[in-house]
């Protein structure tokens, strides 16, 4: 099965399944927008838990924040966001639509390299085990010329980015003869930058109101706050403020399903460290976050460090932590180190102290920050891309298994009474209502009992309990799990302890 077909469905099992719908669909959908089914939620919810356990609960130096979407105008100058954060944008004359210049040129780059993976593929089925794809890679003339192509590319592409250089970035386009995908066209206007942030206004009427933005990043609101969490807590440096919440960006290409939305949710999380100590603290926050992800067990293979080569205006060092989505590897987290450039800049324009003083040094001195922050619903869509197989059983049948991680699975557990008679929905229901004051549970008696281990499996539900004419006689039920499709007689008692053990959080090693 390619990447795009996976992708594609990964997008309807989402649909089918409960987890994500298209935001105002019988209106013919809001486009990059999208709610969240009652599984969705649940999952999400899941995820926001394990985060917060893991970065705030278990960390005595962390602590959270939920600071409001609106805030004054005045940050949004402080942080650069007003003048610097913007996309770069080219339109299309013919067509009338417009693109990243960025996205057009990545799209190209990925393009290339699906090229190439197919004169591999291509190859690879032809020779068999005599194939040597190291050697295919630098021997075959129309590889060299696809990867050399590649290489020159991202040459002049990181020094356009890096540089601001707009004049280039169309040169490429140009060179390269991207097409738009509505006209078919190399009709292009220059490229220009436009703002991400939404406006909006407060107030009772149009004569007062006040012009705002909505937040584009959960950020700057640890910063303004910096000084009154720090003061409450009584924390030391070093010390972080984490918090979860929504941000909003006016993508003009919004695209990948949840990958790139305009409104989306962050967990991030600011550290605040002595000046001078920023290194050891960014590599260690990057090995941190690295072995959380890992911990996961979605795939060591599947996540790489990618070094930034332009930096944002705050930065002084940043990366992404990469995962291996259907579409290829992209951004995931992001770790970056900020100076001291937010709290330096909203202490000019607030004209407020934001230094911290260090009792044991006797001095005081704006903390520089390590940031980490980590896309919600991208993490959402890495672990249900990740998850969704398609499995061959015995007698040539096929199963479509959703292998969520089960610390993180919507439905723990489901109840299934064998038959709808005999008394078994009754001790069925008995069950689930035991079950369901410790685990979110789904009870089920609606078609064979195959059929429902098979609903469930797509479901993502990590065990199954039948309750069958023994459970009548001595209490003990099957549980199934899901991955392995296990079953094993077990007492309420004992399947209570399992799964306690299975769902612990100490099987998901908190570094």
């Amino acid at each position: 099965m390619s990447s795009e077909d996976l992708f594609k469905r990964v997008i309807s099992h989402a649909k089918e399944y409960g987890y994500i719908f298209q935001s105002s669909e019988i209106y013919d959908g809001l486009s990059a927008v999208y709610d969240y089914g009652q599984n969705g939620v649940l999952l999400k919810n899941n995820l926001k838990d394990l985060w917060w356990k893991s970065m705030v609960q278990f960390n005595d130096n962390i602590v959270g924040l939920d600071s409001a979407i609106l805030m004054h105008p005045k940050v949004w100058e402080a942080s650069g966001h007003v003048e610097a954060f913007n996309d770069p944008l080219i339109d299309n004359k013919d067509s009338k639509k417009r693109y990243r210049a960025d996205v057009l040129i990545e799209d190209y780059i990925d393009k290339l390299h699906s090229k190439v993976q197919k004169e591999v593929d291509k190859s690879e089925k032809k020779f068999g085990k005599d194939f040597e794809k190291q050697k295919f890679l630098q021997t075959n003339k129309r590889v060299i010329g696809y990867l050399g192509l590649i290489n020159e590319t991202k040459k002049n592409f990181s020094k356009a980015l890096k540089n601001d250089d707009l004049v280039l970035l169309k040169n490429i386009i140009l060179e390269l003869k991207i097409v738009c995908p509505i006209s078919g066209t190399k009709n292009w206007t220059d490229v220009k930058q436009f703002n991400l942030m939404f406006e909006t206004k407060l107030g009772a009427s149009s004569e007062e109101a006040k012009d705002l933005y909505l937040r584009p990043e959960t950020a700057q609101g640890i910063f303004i706050n910096f000084l009154n969490v720090q003061k409450t807590s009584r924390l030391k440096i070093p010390f972080g403020i984490a918090q979860i919440g929504k941000a909003f960006r006016n993508e003009i290409v919004a695209r990948q399903f949840i990958f790139r939305m305009r409104e989306f949710e962050q967990m991030e999380m600011q550290y605040f460290i002595k000046p001078g100590t920023q290194k050891e603290w960014y590599h260690s926050w990057k090995e941190m976050r690295m072995k959380w992800h890992h911990n996961l067990g979605l795939g060591e293979e599947n996540y790489k460090f990618h070094d930034h080569e332009k930096l944002a205006h705050y930065a002084e060092s940043a990366c992404d932590i990469e995962f291996k989505f259907p579409f290829g590897f992209k951004e995931l987290e992001g770790i970056h180190s900020r100076t001291d450039f937010d709290l330096n800049n909203h202490q000019k324009k607030s004209f407020r102290k934001l230094k911290y003083f260090d009792s044991q040094t006797n001095e005081s001195y704006i903390p520089y920050v390590i940031e980490t922050s980590i896309g919600l619903d991208r993490l959402f869509l890495a672990i249900l891309s990740n998850s969704l197989k398609y499995e061959e059983l015995d007698g040539g049948k096929t199963r479509t298994v959703l292998k969520i991680p089960s610390i993180v699975s919507p439905i723990k557990v489901a109840v299934l009474p064998l038959l709808k008679k005999d008394g078994l929905p009754e001790l069925a229901r008995n069950i689930y209502d035991k079950i369901k004051m410790i685990y979110a549970t789904n009870y089920d008696e609606k078609d064979a009992v195959g059929r429902r281990y098979r609903r469930q499996d797509a479901l993502g539900t990590p065990y199954c309990i039948t309750v069958d004419h023994q459970s009548l006689k001595d209490n003990t039920f099957t549980l199934r799990n899901r991955d392995s499709m296990v079953q094993e007689r077990l007492s309420f008692d004992q399947i209570i302890d399992k799964l306690k053990k299975e769902m612990s959080l100490n099987n998901f090693l908190i570094t």
